[in-house]
C-alpha cells in the first residue's frame, strides 16, 4: 500500500525449481527445506504433485522425507539432528544410480531418509553420498559439479580431491582442516553389500561414465575458471559449475565466466550466444537435431542475482535413457 503496508506475503521464489523435488524414473522425491524461506515453494509443489492431473501417475509414488527419530522426540532442540533435503542435492546420474549431496542445505540425517526410502522402494540399485564442505560458498551438490556429456563432466577443482593437495604447504601440517572442510565420498547399495569410498570426483565421475553409462570414450575433465585462482573460486560463485545439460554435450551456461569458457574451448566446445543461436535455428543455418558439443551462453546479469544457475532453475519430469 501507499503508506507501505503490505496486505499479504511476498509470492514465493520459484525461480529454482530445481530444489523444490526430485523425479527418479516413476517416483517423485519431496524436498525439505533447510531454510525457513523456502517453506512455502515446498507447500505449493506438495500441492501441485498431489492434485495436478499431469502427476496422476505419480500419485502413489510420491516419497516423503520423514524427521529423524531424534529431532521427533525432541523438535527443536537438536539442530545438528534436523532432517533436511533439496534437490539441488539430488542428481540423477543413470536409471539405477542416484547422487545425494551432504551440504550447507541437506544434512546427513536427509541424507539417510532418503536413501531408505529409494531403497525400500526399489527405485535405484545404487546411491553416492558425496559430502561437500558445509559452506554458504557452495551450497548445493549442482553448484560445484554438473554433466556434460555422458563422458564430460564441469567441476571446481579444489574440492574435487578427498587426498590431493592435502599436505601442499606447511600450513597444511601446522592447522587440520575442519572435518566439515573435507570432500567425503561414499557409494551405497540397495543388496547392502560394503559401501565404496572414492577418493575423489574424477575417480566417481569416471566410474559413473564408464560402467553406469557405458561410455566408449575416455572421461574428460572441464574446471571452473580453467582450474586457476582466483578465478575457479571466483567464477564458482557465479555458477560456472551449475550448467543446463539441454541434450547431450549442449549445456546452457552464464556469460560471465570467462576463464570456465576457455576451458570448454580447449575441450573442443563450440561457444555461441543464446541470440545467434536462436537466429542461426530461425534461419536454419543449425539444425537442433544434429548440434552438439556446443556452450551456449546466456544474459546473466539478473539471472545470477538469485545465487543459482541453469541446472537450479531447471525440475526435469520425464528423462530419456542415455
Amino acid at each position: 500500500m501507499p503508506d507501505g503496508r503490505i496486505i499479504f506475503s511476498p509470492i514465493p521464489n520459484l525461480i529454482l525449481t530445481r530444489d523444490v523435488g526430485t523425479t527418479i524414473n516413476n517416483f517423485i522425491l519431496l524436498n525439505k527445506p533447510a531454510k525457513k524461506a523456502r517453506v512455502r515453494e515446498s507447500l505449493l509443489m506438495r500441492y501441485i504433485f498431489f492434485n495436478h492431473d499431469l502427476f496422476e501417475a505419480y500419485r502413489d509414488n510420491i516419497l516423503e522425507i520423514p524427521d529423524s527419530e531424534h529431532h521427533f522426540l525432541r523438535p527443536g532442540e537438536e539442530e545438528d539432528n534436523r532432517t533436511t533435503l533439496e534437490g539441488g542435492d539430488v542428481m540423477m546420474v543413470s536409471k539405477n544410480h542416484v547422487l545425494i549431496g551432504c551440504s550447507e542445505r541437506t544434512s546427513p540425517y536427509g541424507a539417510n531418509e532418503a536413501m531408505k526410502l529409494l531403497f525400500e522402494n526399489d527405485v535405484v540399485e545404487k546411491v553416492t553420498v558425496v559430502k561437500i564442505p558445509n559452506k554458504r560458498d557452495f551450497m548445493h551438490l549442482d553448484t560445484v559439479f554438473t554433466q556434460v556429456k555422458r563422458n564430460v563432466w564441469v567441476l571446481l577443482h579444489s574440492i574435487a580431491s578427498v587426498e590431493e593437495n592435502k599436505f601442499n604447504n606447511p600450513i597444511d601440517f601446522l592447522v587440520q582442516p575442519e572435518p566439515k572442510e573435507q570432500t567425503e565420498i561414499i557409494q551405497f547399495y540397495k543388496d547392502k553389500s560394503t559401501p565404496k569410498h572414492f577418493k575423489s570426483m574424477e575417480e566417481l565421475f569416471e566410474d559413473i561414465s564408464q560402467k553406469d553409462l557405458k561410455s566408449t570414450e575416455p572421461t574428460q575433465f572441464i574446471y571452473s575458471g580453467n582450474g586457476v585462482f582466483p578465478f575457479d573460486a571466483r567464477e564458482q560463485w557465479t555458477d560456472s559449475c551449475n550448467l543446463l545439460a539441454i541434450k547431450e554435450g549442449v549445456v546452457l551456461g552464464y556469460d560471465r565466466n570467462d576463464n570456465t569458457v576457455e576451458a570448454f574451448k580447449a575441450k573442443g566446445f563450440a561457444i555461441v550466444k543464446v541470440k545467434d543461436l536462436i537466429n542461426d535455428l530461425e534461419n536454419g543455418k543449425v539444425d537442433a537435431d544434429t548440434l552438439t558439443d556446443t556452450l551456449v551462453l546466456m544474459p546473466s546479469a539478473e539471472l545470477s542475482r538469485a545465487r543459482g544457475g541453469f541446472h537450479c532453475m531447471s525440475l526435469p519430469l520425464l528423462r530419456d535413457d542415455l
